[in-house]
């Protein structure tokens, strides 16, 4: 995996972000969603690298990330935290404007990136998500029973931490079979990767953290720009599952760009062929429809 990337660990003030990067174009950064690492991205980087200096990062508080300490208020691993990393890394390695493309929570930094700051996201996709505070005040039986983590994850410390810890191989199944990606679209070796995450504590308490802090502090950033009449300025690709929930739990409204629509002043998208993991289920078919929207 990532033959020809080179691995670079960036000491940043607030903790260590770890990357992968090659290629020698325009700069595009790649951000990975729960129960993931930058390994999501194996199969893609390495297309989109023959057209763009790709760097496919690990959030803090996954992979081979720093976990720096949280607060009472989970700011540390609010969404504006963890772009703050990123813009910081990408200037570290050269880059004061980038474009981003995010899956599941990556997609959040990414779009909370491009909210905070217009001036350096050049370029944005968004995949299987709508923004948090719209998941939340939408969220019905079916978000609940579909995407657990979010309910479970963000309950007080230690309960998800202890209950999640001594079951890490049996959280990495459900999450990647439950869904719609057939669980068989991940190595034994990738497999392994994720549920070593979830087996180290600091790690893991990390993790929970930043589900703690998109129940709070993610929806209050959220509100509070819908409130003020922000929106994303870039433009947008909003790309989602066709075997997923996004697809039919808000048809009444329009569907997922629909609601998009309402926080970008340029957006396309379309659903897509697979389930949730359609990035490592359809790596060829997802690499195409990016470096389609991100060529300049």
């Amino acid at each position: 995996m990532f033959v020809g990337f080179e691995s670079r660990l960036v000491n940043l003030e607030a903790t260590p972000i770890f990357a992968r990067i090659a290629g020698d174009g325009p700069p595009l950064l790649l951000l990975h969603g729960f129960p993931e690492t930058h390994l999501m991205w194996r199969d893609i980087a390495p297309i989109l690298a023959q057209k763009f200096t790709v760097v496919c990062a690990d959030l803090r508080g996954y992979g081979q990330s720093g976990t720096p300490a949280s607060a009472p208020d989970h700011a540390p691993y609010a969404k504006r935290a963890m772009a703050n990393d990123m813009i910081k890394l990408m200037k570290r390695i050269g880059h004061d404007r980038f474009m981003v493309a995010g899956h599941d929570r990556g997609g959040r930094v990414a779009y909370r990136m491009a909210l905070d700051c217009p001036s350096i996201v050049q370029k944005l996709a968004v995949l299987d998500i709508i923004p948090t505070a719209d998941a939340w005040s939408r969220a019905d039986a079916r978000f609940a029973l579909s995407f657990w983590p979010w309910s479970l994850l963000a309950q007080p410390a230690p309960l998800p931490e202890d209950t999640i810890g001594v079951a890490a191989d049996a959280v990495i199944q459900g999450a990647l079979s439950g869904w719609g990606s057939p669980s068989s679209i991940f190595p034994q070796a990738v497999r392994a990767s994720y549920a070593a995450m979830l087996r180290d504590r600091e790690h893991l308490h990390a993790i929970c953290e930043e589900y703690r802090a998109a129940a709070t502090l993610d929806r209050d950033h959220d509100v509070a720009d819908r409130a003020a009449g922000n929106k994303i300025v870039c433009p947008t690709l909003a790309l989602w599952s066709g075997g997923g929930g996004l697809a039919t739990w808000y048809g009444g409204e329009g569907g997922p760009l629909a609601i998009w629509r309402g926080w970008c002043e340029n957006v396309e998208g379309h659903a897509v062929a697979g389930g949730h993991f359609f990035p490592e289920e359809f790596p060829s078919e997802t690499a195409k429809e990016l470096a389609g929207f991100f060529e300049v």
